[in-house]
């Protein structure tokens, strides 16, 4: 395989997994979305978490809710817990780095509002004591992970949402992710603006 075949078959396996992916998510998201708009419109906010990659998906999901995704809107209220480094640190060096999004989730969170949790392995022990975190908190949690859930699966409850990209591959994995993170922000504007 020559370079540029092997630059091809990263698109070719992303639109595969995004082809796979679709079918499997969709309803998910619509889920997902009506969650948030309910969250929101009882005067709820969005925190959203995750590591490296999945920190930059939450900052990425953070930024279209509070500014805009494609539509003119007010701006919406979502916090990225991946943003505060003073936070990230003092939580990190004071008491554990797996304590990084649970204590900011204690101390942000409240019954009705919504976590958004991305673990492309489903096992993040921070993002995991997050959920735990937002549980106690009465909060939702829409669980973006991937292959098989990982432990995160086994956490979710009644009205949570697992949106679980059935592929092996980190990379496509977030691919799928930040897709259904701007289909997820669509959906939230279609549904607080109509239109086509």
């Amino acid at each position: 395989m020559d370079l540029i075949q092997r630059v091809q078959q990263h698109f070719v396996e992303s639109i595969e997994a995004k082809q796979l992916s679709m079918g499997a998510l969709s309803p998910a998201i619509a889920i997902a979305a009506e969650k948030i708009v309910q969250s929101l419109i009882a005067d709820g906010k969005i925190l959203a978490c995750g590591n490296g990659g999945s920190a930059a998906d939450a900052q990425h999901f953070a930024a279209e809710m509070v500014g805009r995704f494609e539509r003119e809107r007010p701006g919406l209220p979502a916090i990225a817990l991946t943003t505060d480094s003073s936070a990230l640190t003092a939580i990190a060096n004071d008491y554990d780095f797996d304590l990084v999004f649970s204590k900011q989730v204690h101390a942000l969170g409240r019954a009705g509002d919504i976590l958004l949790a991305i673990s492309t392995s489903g096992n993040s022990a921070n993002v995991i004591s997050a959920i735990h975190a937002a549980h106690d908190r009465n909060m939702v949690v829409l669980a973006f992970t991937g292959r098989d859930g990982g432990q995160i699966a086994d956490l979710l409850t009644g009205d949570d949402v697992h949106l679980c990209v059935p592929h092996p591959r980190t990379a496509r994995i977030q691919e799928v992710h930040i897709t259904a993170i701007h289909a997820l922000c669509d959906a939230v504007d279609f549904m607080l603006l109509g239109g086509d």
